[in-house]
């Protein structure tokens, strides 16, 4: 049976804390059917005089909002699931404060900022990270220490770093070294995933993680990208028969059909890779999943994609015909296959740079080149709208500007 849920005016309710706890772990119900969950600090009393002159204690209470959500009224499994590992880590995150608490010299007072070693945090902050897009996040702490290293003015820091020494000029040089590193979204995206780690350390140690990220006109320091131009490379359908004709010495053959597989489905890398034979209706010849990236935010997050011969031959069949939750493509990390693909590539003579995420950027502009359209295009991506597709259109009519420049001159008299 569910625990009653005892509302507080301000819509709030305990979830964990009895008397004397601290924190407590809250959560206040949402307009969008979520529930946000926040810790609550006691931080002892001061005297204070009402507007009648009555002396009277005012309890101090401090929140730390966790970023972290349940569903109110989960309606599936996987919502209940997600319910479940939430808590968890909330719970988690509740107790660790409370020892944090129950250490410090004071009694109710956390770390000031100025005795942080914030590499070490980022670090630490890794290590308890559940997400899928914990890569990222990985990324954007390398990236810093290479800023550091890199740069000059900032080299004394490569050591040891505290939120206070992270100035809003270093975020203004460091947003300008991701751009010289990195295009595009991967620039935006690291320096985004920096942002929310620093974030969590201002949430947990109570400073301002506002500031650095702030100009002096009072604008947010971030990376702009023109979200409808496709900056990655494409490979043509040549190509890809090229590619699909070559083999190298010790070739991973698991890789080498995923990442065929993603040519011809535009799947995402965390997709293909937890991809098992229950996601396949053989019968009907119809591959169904459900998106990591959007899974749980976006009503959007389940793709249906046909499947062809071509599909069904790289998919294969289970080793045992009732072993249906069989991994289909059992790939090592990201950086084995990256490494791999990037030897192949090389092996079969393409000169572009191609990454995992290349191969669900020349499956959209494929099929566009084809006569796919763009409603069409969004469907078999998973996209909730069209803006996201609209990019492939712009990079399709792009090739068939250089394809009629190929066309050789003629002399006209």
């Amino acid at each position: 049976m569910a625990t009653k849920k005892n509302y507080r005016a301000n819509n709030t309710y305990l979830i964990e804390g009895a008397s004397g706890d601290n924190p407590k772990l809250f959560a206040q119900v949402l307009s969008d059917g979520r529930e946000s969950l926040y810790l609550e600090f006691y931080l002892g009393y001061t005297e204070a005089v009402s507007k009648s002159g009555n002396t009277y204690k005012k309890v101090n209470r401090q929140t730390e909002r966790l970023g972290l959500y349940l569903w109110q009224a989960p309606r599936t499994p996987i919502e209940r699931q997600q319910n479940k590992e939430t808590l968890a880590l909330a719970k988690k995150i509740r107790y660790e404060r409370g020892q944090e608490l129950l250490e410090s010299n004071e009694g109710y007072r956390l770390a000031k900022p100025k005795d942080i070693d914030f590499i070490a945090y980022f670090q630490s902050y890794i290590e308890s990270y559940t997400k899928k897009d914990i890569r990222m996040i990985e990324i954007a702490l390398h990236r810093f220490q290479d800023f550091l290293r890199d740069t000059a003015e900032y080299k004394k820091f490569q050591k040891h770093i505290t939120p206070q020494q992270i100035s809003r000029e270093m975020m203004l040089t460091f947003t300008e070294y991701l751009q010289s590193r990195s295009i595009g979204e991967g620039a935006r995206g690291i320096f985004a995933r920096f942002k929310k780690v620093y974030k969590s350390c201002g949430v947990k140690y109570k400073f301002n993680y506002t500031e650095p990220f702030t100009d002096v006109d009072g604008k947010t320091i971030s990376i702009k990208v023109d979200d409808n131009q496709l900056r990655k490379e494409i490979l043509s359908l040549d190509e890809i028969a090229q590619l699909a004709s070559t083999h190298y010495d010790n070739e991973n053959p698991n890789i080498r059909r995923a990442f065929l597989f993603c040519l011809y489905t535009g799947l995402r890398f965390c997709d293909v890779k937890d991809l098992t034979f229950t996601n396949v209706d053989f019968a009907n010849r119809l591959l169904k999943f459900e998106q990591n990236k959007t899974k749980g935010h976006s009503v959007n997050s389940g793709v249906v994609i046909p499947l062809d011969e071509t599909h069904l031959k790289l998919i294969g069949e289970p080793s045992q015909p009732d072993n249906r939750g069989e991994v289909i493509f059992p790939l090592p990390s990201y950086e084995m296959c990256l490494k791999a693909l990037k030897r192949w590539v090389k092996r079969a003579g393409i000169s572009k740079h191609i990454s995992w995420h290349c191969a669900r950027h020349s499956f959209a502009v494929n099929i566009l080149n084809n006569g796919a359209n763009i409603k069409t295009v969004a469907s078999l991506l998973g996209h909730s709208g069209l803006k996201h597709t609209e990019k492939y259109t712009r990079a399709v009519d792009s090739l068939k500007q250089q394809a009629i420049a190929s066309l050789p001159a003629l002399n006209i008299d």
